[in-house]
């Protein structure tokens, strides 16, 4: 049987037979390429190679970048639903912890009550000292003893060196600025209640001021606030937190006087419904 012969290339421009003609898409260069010869016969006629241009390789870099883009936004999005919803599980799941240790500790002998009485020791950091009501806000938190980052992550923390609940001074206490904690803070009006609750006794204070300040104004939590090394004769309350929401350039501060005092075993205040 004869070689098949070579079949000649048809004419630049023109499309070979049977072949329907092929439209280069935007961005794209056509290159024409021969003909495969086989023993066979002619396995292609003719096949178009398309090659991108400066403006697609361009256009591909963008599309590219807006993927990568579209992704980081999601990771951050996912990021702040852990932050909203996530923290707050952990938070609250750590605050009935603390919650049943505070009962517990609360349903131990008084070690200064007896014919032998014990001078009673300071709390130690992150030990449960106390509960905080704010019913305006229906919050309830169990508050711990110190404000390092480690002490308040999952608690308000009580100011080591301000007084204690109820005692004359400033009963001062830093929260982060998250749902689960002191968020709507700055929803408190002057004549609003904030109750603290301890073994013995519930002392309602009632709000008298709110202010912004900045992080070094560190005399919001002296004795008199605002007036530091001057003897204090009242019982304060001061609330601490960041300000505005996720910053952290300012503080928001809320000063509170004391209005009466409740024995716990009378029961709730009337403010707490």
């Amino acid at each position: 049987m004869p070689p098949v012969p070579p079949r000649p290339d048809p004419p630049a421009g023109e499309s070979p037979a049977g072949a329907a003609p092929q439209q280069p898409r935007r961005g794209e260069r056509v290159v024409r390429l021969r003909p495969e010869q086989t023993d066979e016969g002619y396995k292609s006629v003719y096949s178009e190679l398309t090659r991108p241009t400066i403006g697609s390789r361009i256009r591909t870099g963008i599309r590219g970048i807006g993927e990568v883009m579209i992704t980081f936004g999601v990771v951050v999005l996912l990021f702040a639903a852990y932050e909203v919803w996530g923290t707050t599980a952990v938070i609250g799941s750590h605050q009935d912890t603390l919650d049943q240790q505070l009962d517990q500790q609360w349903d131990q002998p008084d070690p200064t009550v007896g014919p032998t009485p014990s001078a009673s020791p300071n709390p130690l950091a992150g030990n449960a000292i106390a509960r905080l009501y704010i019913p305006k806000l229906d919050k309830q938190w169990v508050v711990v003893e110190g404000v390092t980052q480690k002490d308040i992550r999952y608690a308000p923390g009580h100011y080591p060196s301000s007084a204690g609940p109820g005692k004359v001074g400033n009963f001062a206490v830093a929260g982060h600025r998250n749902r689960a904690t002191f968020w709507r803070l700055d929803e408190l009006d002057t004549g609003d209640a904030i109750v603290v609750e301890t073994k013995t006794d519930w002392f309602v204070y009632k709000v008298v001021r709110t202010r912004i300040v900045k992080p070094t104004q560190v005399e919001v939590v002296a004795p008199v606030p605002g007036q530091p090394g001057v003897k204090p004769s009242q019982a304060m309350v001061t609330l601490t937190t960041c300000n505005p929401k996720f910053d952290n350039y300012q503080r928001l501060i809320v000063h509170g006087q004391l209005a009466r005092k409740q024995a716990r075993s009378a029961g709730q205040p009337v403010e707490l419904g």
